[in-house]
């Protein structure tokens, strides 16, 4: 048992894993409360970089809604050294990608160059995030490239679905509210507002610097240390509170987004497992077999055996203190009250009876394929390593997390499965289509969430 990030004394350094292929995950944790993960992988020829801070929209006060998303965009502008074009330029010059995204609780900034320009990666990354100027005019700048994000995002009914079945899920909680803000919000933004966040919640304790690849740990502390040598100093400062707990509030469970369009797009789900929760392993087994793949219920149900739309699948959320459950479907307006019907079938069939032998281990070798697959580049790498030392302060190695699935039981799921899905339990649910009002819906949608 490796000792949790957050307890490991400064200035130290920790073994997490060494599989014997050459890999090895060490851990280092800085002055100030830093920590730095990295994962040599000899046999590689790319290096990726990723700053990951313990920061996203659930963070923000309603009046700074979409700030994280904002800030994300406004650093890479330039800093006190590099223009944004020359940012731009020097990425470009060794055919490396450098860029960022923002979620509900973390946003993470990332370059994946090859091995021998992991300097000029780290560099990179450091300047944008802690030597960034925010600068008024750059606010100004790039308020217009959000709300196009935002329009964009209003004119794609799948990203518009999930904003909206996240609001009939959660509510007016932070967690129900879009990463990007509004566009109210977006326009009421001022560089001020945006320093201020940046000053608050970039902490080094509330950072993760994760590296994979061809790569030592030693050469990438020593970059770390070059780079934020002043920074490097005190003890970690303690993360400032979250907004509120997830627990839903003002919860609508049938949200409807108008949208001329051909298709009717249909989300259903239910609250699931944190992700601090050991059942998540049986979680992701059951949500496998529901809609993961072509031959799970769901995708056999409703498009292989009624034909009744061309793409279904369920997927998982998981925060630190909440998460979800929620099915995808689009289909034509006319069969959207058969498709709701279906999927509240196959629910209520899995809630009883849980799955079959046969299904319970085409799940586990769905996720074990996926697992491994997925750890083949190492901007996979990297992200693993860095996600989970955020979110966890520790590590399980790939032997480790396909142990976990493969230890799941039928019985695992069948009670996990009856918890959230029994019949008497309502769905929330959020529809994308050419409807006015909800009372045009079929009957059936409006029934799963009563």
């Amino acid at each position: 048992m490796t000792v949790p990030g957050h307890l490991q004394r400064p200035g130290t350094t920790k073994v997490l894993d060494r599989p014997g292929d050459g890999r090895v995950v060490r851990r280092t944790v800085l002055p100030g409360g830093l920590r730095v993960i990295s994962e040599q992988a000899p046999g590689t020829r790319s290096a990726s970089v990723g700053l990951w801070v313990g920061v996203g929209s659930r963070d923000e006060r309603p009046n700074l809604a979409g700030a994280a998303h904002y800030l994300e965009h406004v650093l890479f502008k330039g800093t006190r050294t590099r223009s944004a074009t020359r940012i731009a330029e020097e990425i470009d010059a060794v055919g490396g990608e450098l860029n960022a995204f923002t979620s509900k609780e973390h946003t993470c900034y990332y370059a994946h160059v090859v091995d021998s320009d992991l300097a000029l990666a780290v560099d990179l990354v450091c300047d944008v995030v802690f030597d960034a100027v925010i600068a008024e005019s750059d606010v100004d700048t790039e308020r217009r490239v959000i709300l196009e994000e935002i329009a964009m995002r209003d004119d794609d009914p799948e990203d518009l679905l999930h904003e909206a079945f996240i609001g009939a899920l959660l509510g007016s909680h932070v967690l129900g509210r879009s990463v990007l803000g509004t566009s109210d919000s977006i326009r009421e933004m001022r560089a001020s507002s945006l320093r201020g966040f940046h000053r608050r919640r970039y902490a080094l304790s509330h950072m993760v610097l994760a590296v994979a690849g061809n790569i030592t740990h030693a050469e990438v502390l020593r970059l770390v240390r070059r780079r934020l040598t002043d920074r490097l100093t005190g003890a970690a400062t303690p993360a400032a509170p979250r907004q509120g707990r997830a627990n839903p509030r003002g919860r609508d469970g049938l949200v409807l987004r108008t949208d001329d369009s051909e298709q009717a797009h249909l989300m259903l789900g239910v609250p699931a497992l944190t992700r601090h929760d050991d059942r998540r392993f049986a979680l992701g087994v059951l949500n496998a077999a529901l809609g993961g793949g072509v031959s799970s219920r769901l995708f056999q149900e409703i498009r292989e055996r009624r034909g009744l739309a061309y793409q279904v699948y369920s997927s998982l959320a998981s925060y630190s203190d909440t998460g979800h459950l929620s099915v995808y479907a689009g289909t034509q307006p006319d069969q959207l009250g058969q498709v709701a019907t279906v999927v509240r079938e196959v629910l209520d069939d899995v809630a009883v009876g849980g799955l079959t032998e046969a299904e319970l281990l085409r799940a586990k070798g769905q996720l074990r394929g996926a697992l491994l697959l997925g750890s083949e580049d190492t901007s996979a790498r990297m992200s693993r390593i860095g996600k989970s030392e955020l979110n966890y302060a520790d590590y399980l190695s790939l032997e480790q997390t396909q142990a976990r699935f493969d230890a799941v039981t039928g019985e695992d799921v069948a009670l996990l499965a009856k918890e959230l899905l029994a019949g008497t339990r309502s769905l929330s649910a959020a529809v994308v289509g050419p409807y006015e009002h909800r009372d045009e819906l079929p009957q059936e949608v409006r029934e799963v969430t009563a």
